[in-house]
């Protein structure tokens, strides 16, 4: 069957592209930048179709001879007008794939109440609506999504191993009903091996309130926790609690919030006939899953994984940035070198002034942004277009090059580079700090933290060096 996937580099996308190869399906994928396939163990295995479902001008052709077409983008982070890229990328698709494949969508449980879904979930109904009105379609709806690196699963999890105690909103005993990613990701394959679209299926495992998901993933790992609901906290001010105690910025914590509101529970028994052969696990198993998973490094992706709406700013040397350059020679070749400052940030920080990255990371979650702790995916293994922290992997040269470009709230644009470079049977190691500030506010920013600067970046360019050759001599 030949196949083509959209949201390939999201959290879903990522995982269920290598399990249809395993089934012997001919896969294309369609992104808007090819970069952040960089690193994917399957993406020499793929066709890579660059373009924007946003443009329609840039689809064209890559619907064609498809069997079947997988639509799994969302516009969660674009701001105030997301219902509307979501309605325009909806459309534009329709168009590209009129008279051609089947469409398989993954949407969200709604709930039964007469009160409104929330903006998020109507809009992901929205979507629905417009794809089985222009094409034959199967459309999924899931409730929250557990497996290592999921939103939902991270929300929970950060939630209940930093809080022994907490007074939360009294939404959290609305009923909701959660799936594991290894079961959405077998109904997602299913349906598109299907000969025939199924219109609407909700799928799921027990149903379970949100009180209990956080409770029990407190047993899995040995917690003792009290939870206390009150009547008082809004859910705006619950997402923004969320944000700040978890790596899950706002923009995630807003729809995450709001699609808990309301108890969001499906009709799963047409899903259980017409797939009899998946029997989704318990979500107690799906977390147990998930932790064996972290603790062993194999999170192939992660919610903070895509590179979301905002433009990919192409690298260049002219006036306007303001730049602080520090080499050091390694006396070891320089892949040695470049595996030492990939593996920066997560659990292994950023080797000095631990205290000083982490203040800057609760400042800039008090102020919305995503904080420090979004961690890494994996100790060593990098791919472009994933996070570290507050940074995203802008570029990525395996042996040489490694390029971070910052996500915190700041006055203009910021970068952090690591360059290996052969010299003399050793390296130069070459780091750069680089800001292309937004007006006066972002010029005296920089300037104000030259002092800072100084004495963090020589620092650290210092013990990147020495754990260098430490890592080498151990023999990692």
């Amino acid at each position: 069957m030949r196949v083509l996937v959209t949201g390939a580099t999201g959290y879903i996308g990522g995982r269920l592209v290598p399990r249809l190869l395993d089934r012997g399906h001919t896969v294309r994928v369609v992104v808007r930048d090819p970069r952040k396939l960089e690193g994917r163990d399957w993406a020499d295995k793929v066709e890579i179709r660059r373009g924007d479902l946003s443009d329609a001008s840039s689809l064209s052709g890559v619907a064609d001879d498809v069997d079947v077409a997988y639509y799994l983008v969302h516009s969660m982070y674009a701001g105030a007008d997301f219902a509307e890229r979501d309605r325009e990328a909806a459309r534009n698709f329709v168009q590209v794939c009129r008279g051609g494949p089947m469409v398989v969508y993954l949407g969200g449980i709604l709930p039964e109440s007469e009160d409104p879904a929330s903006e998020h979930l109507s809009s992901r109904a929205e979507v629905g609506e417009i794809l089985r009105e222009g094409l034959p379609t199967t459309e999924l709806r899931a409730g929250p999504i557990i497996g290592s690196g999921s939103a939902s699963f991270e929300m929970v999890r950060y939630l209940t191993e930093r809080l022994p105690a907490m007074v939360a909103p009294r939404w959290i005993q609305n009923e909701v009903q959660p799936i594991a990613v290894r079961d959405i990701l077998a109904y997602l394959v299913a349906a598109a091996e299907r000969a025939e679209p199924l219109g609407v299926l909700e799928v799921g495992t027990e149903v379970l309130t949100f009180r209990s998901m956080m409770i029990g993933y407190a047993e899995v790992r040995g917690l003792k926790r009290l939870i206390i609901p009150v009547p008082v906290l809004t859910p705006g001010l619950s997402a923004r609690w969320v944000g700040l105690v978890t790596p899950i910025p706002n923009a995630i914590a807003v729809p995450l919030v709001e699609g808990v509101v309301q108890p969001v529970v499906g009709d799963v028994a047409r899903a259980r006939e017409l797939f009899p052969e998946i029997v989704p696990i318990s979500y107690r198993r799906a977390v147990e899953l998930a932790l064996e998973r972290i603790e062993t490094g194999q999170v192939s992706t992660r919610w903070s994984g895509a590179l979301g709406d905002g433009s990919t700013f192409e690298f260049e040397d002219r006036e306007g940035i303001m730049r602080e350059v520090r080499t050091r020679r390694v006396e070891l070749p320089p892949e040695a070198v470049y595996r030492t400052f990939t593996s920066l940030g997560g659990a292994r920080g950023w080797l000095v002034w631990r205290w000083a990255w982490e203040f800057r990371g609760l400042v800039d979650q008090l102020f919305g942004g995503p904080g420090i702790r979004r961690g890494r995916r994996h100790p060593t293994d990098l791919s472009v277009g994933e996070t570290v922290d507050f940074w995203r992997v802008e570029a990525l040269e395996p042996g040489r090059l490694l390029r971070l470009r910052a996500e915190m709230r700041v006055p203009g644009k910021a970068w952090l580079q690591w360059e290996a470079e052969p010299e003399n049977g050793g390296t130069r190691l070459i780091q750069t700090a680089l800001f292309a500030p937004s007006g006066l506010p972002g010029t005296l920013y920089w300037y104000s933290l030259v002092p800072a600067h100084t004495l963090i970046f020589s620092q650290m360019i210092d013990a990147v060096a020495r754990l260098a050759v430490e890592a080498h001599e151990g023999g990692e």
